[in-house]
This record gives structure tokens, sequence and C-alpha cells, in this order.
């Protein structure tokens, strides 16, 4: 996951103490990928391996103290678990404050603060599956793309991966040479098409954007449509969700497709209605196994930004609905939730929200960050 595309516009928060959920690991290696792309190899101590260890598909968040502001980015991780090592991808974004920072400041041997790995964009697998796979990517969006391929490839020796990539020119193609190899080492089971908007290929259908329609398009050229297992789509704003409706309108089941969203669209100010906005709210927050109480105006805080302003130190990174680092649950009382790109529908019946996004509407609300199911 890369949170580079709307880097510039977000707002960076005040600065603060050092938090719990971070480790300062020490970088082994910076990689250029592509003009505006760089890979960074994190070495992991012993004793933190256990922490760090990951599934395919899912991202980090770096930590940087960036003009006396806390900042923070979301970064996927590239590597395949069977490579055992720590790799994420990161693409300098015009006006990125994170992304250019870390092009301009970090080198092997610099420290940086990371937070063990999250995420939930991947399946489980097994050595005995024969399954067929698909995933779309475009640009930077590569990056959990090829952390899902490798592993498969490795873990399931039966199974097989469709990948169509969509780039401008090759010239911006992240892990191009990687991709090349593992198409030759998997030459039965890897199948690896690229789509190019901006440089002319011999078929057409492999020229231009990877649109819902284009996406149909590719799956009955290149696959047994109705063969595919799950299909992986990771790419910028919008085209994944044109994808995913197409998918649907063709009648592939939710439960089939996974989305790895790097940005979202912002949703404006929550509108409080003026009668809300004048009462008290008594908010405690449980973590770590300790009860905080804020009192606070319903006055349009959500639940992380109040218990940051206050001091609490909680676990968080995109802010934006997407990567569920804030996830919660609400064991009394009652919020709103503005926006979600993360949570299942199963997650919400329980009672967890993404509290970046949730805002208090009842008189009192205890929001614990403790329980996880």
């Amino acid at each position: 996951m890369f949170l580079s595309s709307t880097e510039g516009a977000q707002a960076v928060e005040t600065v603060q103490p050092a938090s719990s959920y971070f480790y300062p690991l020490t970088v082994r290696g910076v990689r250029a990928e592509t003009r505006d792309s760089m890979v960074l190899t994190f070495d992991v101590p012993e004793e933190l391996e256990e922490k760090f260890r990951f599934v395919q598909g899912q991202f980090v968040t770096l930590r940087a103290i960036i003009d006396g502001h806390d900042v923070r980015r979301s970064y996927s991780i590239c590597s395949a678990v069977q490579d055992r090592v720590l790799r994420v991808g990161i693409k300098r974004a015009p006006g990125g404050l994170f992304s250019n920072w870390i092009a301009e400041n970090v080198k092997a041997g610099s420290q940086v603060e990371v937070m063990p790995p999250e995420g939930r964009f991947h399946v489980a697998l097994s050595a005995g599956h024969s399954k067929s796979y698909v995933a779309f990517a475009a640009g930077s969006g590569i990056t959990p793309i090829l952390s899902l391929i490798k592993t498969t490839l490795l873990s399931e020796p039966h199974s097989e991966f469709t990948l169509f990539y969509g780039n401008r020119a090759s010239s911006t193609i992240m892990f191009r040479e990687e991709l090349a190899e593992l198409k030759d080492v998997f030459l039965d089971r890897f199948v690896l098409v690229h789509v190019m908007s901006r440089e002319h290929q011999d078929l057409e259908l492999l020229n231009g954007r990877i649109t819902g329609g284009k996406a149909e398009q590719l799956l009955r050229h290149f696959c047994r449509f109705e063969e595919i297992d799950h299909i992986f789509l990771c790419g910028p704003d919008g085209m994944a969700e044109d994808i995913f409706g197409r998918l649907q309108a063709l009648g592939v089941p939710e439960a089939r497709i996974k989305i790895e969203r790097f940005s979202a669209t912002p949703s404006g100010p929550q509108r409080v209605s003026p009668t809300h906005a004048e009462k008290q709210c008594q908010l405690t927050i449980v973590v770590d196994g300790v009860r905080h109480v804020l009192n606070l105006q319903r006055n349009g805080e959500t639940v992380l930004d109040a218990a940051l302003q206050r001091g609490l130190d909680l676990r968080h990174s995109c802010k934006s609905g997407v990567c569920a680092t804030c996830r919660a649950k609400v064991v009394e009382g009652q919020v709103d939730m503005d926006a979600n790109y993360a949570l299942e529908d199963y997650e919400i019946a329980r009672g967890f929200v993404l509290t970046c996004q949730s805002y208090p509407v009842s008189d009192r609300v205890t929001v614990d960050f403790d329980q996880d199911s």
C-alpha cells in the first residue's frame, strides 16, 4: 500500500512523543526502481522477527518527524514470504511530503521507525490447492501484487497466476526485470500481460488504460473466465472500483474479489447537527488494558483525533479510512462512521469501526482498541 497520490494534500499532525507502536529498523539498502520509485530493504533484528513476520500482500507504516511534525505513511511489502526479508516499494509523488523526504534523506545505514505489518489483501494458501488467480495492477499498485504472485507460486505448485499490469510506458514499469524473471521461472503457471496507455503495442487490446470494460476483454482473451478462483485489484483511484463494478455485473461473487486501495477520495468535513454540536460527550478509550476518560463536545472531532489531541498514543496511519490500522470496537454508545474502505460487513456488525472516520453521536461512548473479535 502506498498513500502517495494524495500526499501533497494531506495535513500533517502536530508533533507528538515517540510512539510505542513503532520500532527503529536499519535500512540495509535503497535501490532505484524507476525514475520516480525506489525499494527499501530493512534489517529486522532477531528479537523482532516474530513481530515483523508478514503475510503476502500486507503493508507497513513508516514514521518520521519532518519539520517538527509527526508524519506517517503506509507502504506495501513487495517481497515474498519465502524471501525472509522486509522490502517495501515507494513511489516519489510530486509534492509528496514523506516520499520526497525518504528519497532525499534515507540511505543504507539509516534508521526508520516502522510499525509491524498489517493488512488483509490476501487469501489463505495451501500446497494442496490447484487454483487460478488473476490480478489487475496499475503503476505502483504492483507492489503488493508482486508479493502475492511470488508467494503464491512458491507456496502452491499446482496453482497459476495471471497478471494484467497497466503503465504509461515501458520506462515506468516497476519491477520490470523481476517480473520477467518470474515469467521465465514459472513459464507454465505465470502469465504476464503489459497494458500501455502511452506506448503502442501490436495487439490493440493492450493499448490504453485498464477500465472495467477492458478488464472484461482481457479476462475473456487470456483466461478461462469461469475457472478463476480469486481476483486481486490494486491501482489508482477509480480503476479498482470500475473493474469491481464490471466483475459484479458479470456475476463474480464479491468474496472472490480483493481490493487494495492506496488512497481515498476526501469526503469533506463531517456535518454535525446544531443539537449534537452543543452537547457534551464522555468518550472512554480502552487501550493496553487502561481506560482513558475524555470529555469533549460533539463538534465534529473523530474518536481518533479527539484521543490524539489529548495525548493518547493510538495505532493509526492513513486517517482516510483505507488502512484499518485504527480499527477498534465500540462497546458502549453510538458513533457515525463517515467512510469505510477497509472493514468487512461482519466486522461492522460486531461493532468494529475505523476510529479515524467515527464521530460520537451519543452522550457516552466507549471504544476498545484491545478487542480483536
